[in-house]
């Protein structure tokens, strides 16, 4: 599987992605990975609405997608993987998903978030994701749209404390 684009993204497909993402990427199929999302049927079927037409669109949970990214069968396909936290990115490179840069697009802010820029929220088990992917040399990349320029979220992240 050669993934195009990793992307965490608390909406995970939206017009944004649709278009834009989908347009400078070229995936054949997107990858909605998480599982809640992939359990709640009505959030599921909405997403699958707003797919692009003419990209098959998947909304799975994270062992489905490491399993699918080790099947040989997929070897050749170009796939745009979207996640909700970057807890789910940890999950997929555990799991043997090779990642190398990850693209954070927008969390959203919940109770007890901090932000961190006008479209990423993290809390304290976000923090301790994005760490861990640094840790892993994974290259994080800021920035909402394909035109945006990137925001530099490694200082942001050492700059966060949550005690």
């Amino acid at each position: 599987m050669e993934l195009v684009l990793t992307r965490i993204d608390s909406r995970l497909i939206h017009g944004q992605v649709a278009t834009s993402w989908v347009k400078a990427t070229k995936p054949e199929a997107i990858f909605a990975v998480n599982d809640d999302v992939a359990e709640d049927k009505i959030r599921k079927s909405l997403l699958l609405q707003v797919a692009p037409e003419g990209v098959k669109s998947f909304v799975i949970p994270v062992d489905k997608a490491i399993a699918v990214y080790k099947n040989p069968k997929y070897d050749k396909t170009k796939v745009m993987l979207l996640v909700t936290c970057p807890g789910d990115v940890v999950r997929l490179i555990e799991g043997g998903v090779d990642i190398k840069t990850v693209n954070v697009g927008g969390m959203t802010f919940k109770e007890g978030d901090k932000l961190i820029s006008k479209a990423v929220a993290i809390n304290k088990d976000d923090l301790e994701a994005f760490n861990k992917l640094r840790s892993m040399g994974v290259e994080l990349d800021m920035r909402q749209l394909v035109t945006s320029a990137k925001e530099d979220i490694n200082s942001k992240l050492d700059s966060i404390s949550f005690d």
